[in-house]
């Protein structure tokens, strides 16, 4: 759970190839079809909310599966019947509070994006720390004040909102992005984002000085927060966002408020960072080996090879992961929990598959000695789940 990530032998290209030819396979719907503006949405896909469902494999997993049809992205939506229960999201959430805190900079600073610097920090450097959790160029690796930072910019009932009207359409009440990652914050050499190319685009960008100051903030146990406090979040809810992200160029429809291209390549592959050492940053660098090594045990079962040597031979290099993990032992719920929220592609294998998911997985008690053990029973739930997807289409 702790390791760094494996990276693919070919990083040539940012974006996902992994979806190289039109099919004709049944069961999936195009955006168009959906109408991801009007509420109800989720009701309109193609969906299998049982997909997954096994009663040996506990956990909530939601999986949106691709494809290209008629020139269209088209998806299906998979699950295990948990996708609408609500869990404690943990730092999976921290891209989400990334994108979010863009998304209102821009609103306001249409010139100021991700490849902008927060001070004399780069915020791809930012982005890359915190999913390494390491240094990274002059970010200093303290993930949970990064990400307390971002959320105080964009301020809690902005993030909440884009659940809703502001941008999913889901419409639950339930979702909350009200609470933040700790009391540190990260604090940079003074209030400005710096346009790089030209500093007369600079800005002052306003922000809490400290999260309770949010007239959003909310206590992790507030009146309506439940035992899931205030992030409470959904697999669908997670996924949704993060499979928006990562087909912005390629859906408009679907786009983020006032997001650009540019910033969801910043967020995914830390373009433009300053760690001299790195080859790329982002959700790229995210730890954890659960979802590669899951992959590998698909692709090629009793396989002696490492999990970066099957994915390279499988794809030609071409396969991507990026991640975000978060997990905790928690005291109200009496549990040790683990959360990854991810996006795969895999390119030239069975044609190319590329999917995203968000996968929660508890055991009883709260102790981070369990953290082993749950995250064991997360790459049980993930091969099982791979397994059935992959052998769904055998090419």
């Amino acid at each position: 759970m702790l390791a760094p990530a494996i990276l693919p032998n070919d990083l040539t290209n940012t974006g996902c190839l992994s979806l190289e030819s039109e099919t004709k396979l049944q069961g999936y719907k195009s955006a168009a079809e959906v109408n991801y503006q009007q509420a109800g949405w989720q009701n309109r896909v193609a969906a299998d909310w049982q997909y997954f469902l096994a009663p040996e494999q506990p956990g909530k997993l939601l999986l949106i599966d691709y494809q290209v049809q008629a020139g269209q992205l088209a998806y299906r939506y998979l699950s295990d019947g948990s996708h609408n229960e609500l869990y404690e999201p943990w730092s999976s959430s921290k891209v989400q509070a990334f994108s979010g805190a863009l998304s209102k900079v821009r609103q306001t600073h249409p010139e100021l994006g991700a490849a902008s610097f927060a001070g004399d920090t780069a915020l791809a450097d930012l982005i890359s720390s915190i999913n390494s959790y390491e240094a990274f160029g002059k970010a200093d690796g303290n993930s949970n004040a990064i990400a307390s930072y971002f959320v105080n910019v964009a301020g809690r009932e902005y993030l909440r909102g884009l659940f809703n009207d502001g941008w999913l359409k889901l419409q639950d009440q339930r979702l909350l992005f009200n609470g933040a990652y700790g009391s540190e914050q990260f604090m940079p050499s003074d209030e400005y984002w710096h346009n790089p190319a030209n500093n007369e685009l600079d800005a002052k960008i306003s922000r809490y000085k400290a999260s309770s100051d949010d007239p959003g903030y909310l206590g992790y146990r507030c009146e309506g927060c439940g035992l899931t406090g205030n992030k409470a979040m959904t697999t669908l809810a997670q996924a949704e966002w993060l499979k928006r992200l990562v087909s912005h160029q390629r859906e408009p429809s679907t786009q983020m408020p006032f997001l650009q291209a540019s910033d969801v390549d910043v967020l995914l592959n830390g373009t433009g960072h300053t760690d001299e050492h790195a080859p790329v940053g982002g959700m790229m660098v995210g730890i954890s080996h659960i979802v590669t090594n899951a992959l590998a045990n698909v692709i090629a079962p009793n396989d002696s090879r490492s999990a970066k040597e099957v994915l390279d031979s499988a794809t030609n290099g071409q396969w991507r992961v990026w991640q975000k993990i978060g997990w905790g032992p928690s005291e109200t719920r009496s549990t040790t929990e683990t959360v990854m929220l991810a996006h795969v592609c895999l390119g030239n294998y069975q044609g190319g598959r590329e999917f995203t998911f968000s996968v929660q997985q508890s055991t009883l008690g709260a102790d981070e000695a369990n953290l082993p053990t749950v995250g064991k029973q997360m790459q049980q739930k993930l091969q099982h789940a791979f397994t059935k997807l992959l052998d769904s289409r055998v090419q």
